[in-house]
């Protein structure tokens, strides 16, 4: 199946690595134009070589609002319009809700929840303007059910959530969908302590219904459809990609 992505718009953040950066390499592969978002500098450039000559860096940083609300304008001022949005980047702090720093929750909140809104706001804006656009968030199965030591995670994520199920209603006779994707267990690098130790990896993939943890690249075609013209009556949807495991009893 055709996506028709190419020549498309497309902004990614949290591009460096994981998730986010697998999206960018697959999108420009696809033949969008996508500029990609982090702190990372390097780490950008090194997802940039990937992409075919598509792949152009912006260094952002998503917990301070000032560098957010440049991406945007930046994005325009490159390509002239701006047909996709994916809001990946985050942070998961853990720890044990009754000894943690409030300050802990209100950074999660800033770049889970705050940041994202800022940039769906911009975006959708020129999105309305132009006649149409697509946004992804990706949120988590804890922003679906709540996970014991990620409180201020599972809050944002939950909030993400939200966001795009009302985002989605209000823009949808602007022909700009809005959708989420809530992943489960990825092999990233956010998950190494994981991945790495036999003990914690054998009872996280106890947990899952498939019996292993995913790869990034499973999440691409998801995000790809959702974020190109191919679905265009879909918005408000909140997909679950974690090998049954919300799913179960």
């Amino acid at each position: 199946m055709e996506f028709g992505l190419r020549d498309t718009v497309v902004l990614v953040t949290g591009a460096s690595r994981g998730l986010g950066a697998a999206m960018a390499i697959a999108l420009a592969e696809e033949g969008a134009h996508v500029v990609a978002a982090a702190r990372s500098v390097g780490s950008l450039e090194e997802v940039a070589a990937q992409g075919h000559g598509r792949i152009s860096t912006i260094e952002a940083d998503m917990s301070d609002e000032t560098s957010v609300a440049a991406v945007v304008p930046e994005v325009i001022a490159r390509h002239g319009r701006i047909d996709g949005l994916i809001n990946n980047a985050g942070i998961a702090p853990a720890g044990k809700f009754v000894d943690q720093d409030p300050q802990i929750w209100r950074d999660a909140l800033a770049v889970n929840v705050v940041a994202p809104m800022l940039l769906a706001q911009a975006a959708g804006r020129h999105m309305i303007e132009q006649g149409g656009g697509r946004i992804v968030n990706i949120a988590s199965t804890t922003g679906v059910r709540g996970k014991p030591h990620l409180v201020g995670y599972s809050t944002s994520k939950g909030a993400v959530v939200r966001m795009t199920e009302a985002l989605a209603a209000e823009w949808a006779r602007h022909n700009v969908q809005v959708n989420c994707i809530a992943p489960g267990a990825f092999v990233t690098e956010a998950q190494k302590a994981v991945t790495e130790s036999a003990d914690l990896h054998a009872r996280r993939v106890a947990k899952i219904p498939a019996g292993r943890m995913a790869d990034p690249g499973e999440l691409v075609p998801l995000a790809a459809l959702l974020v190109s013209p191919a679905s265009p009556f879909t918005t408000g949807g909140v997909f679950v990609v974690d090998g049954g495991e919300s799913g179960k009893l």
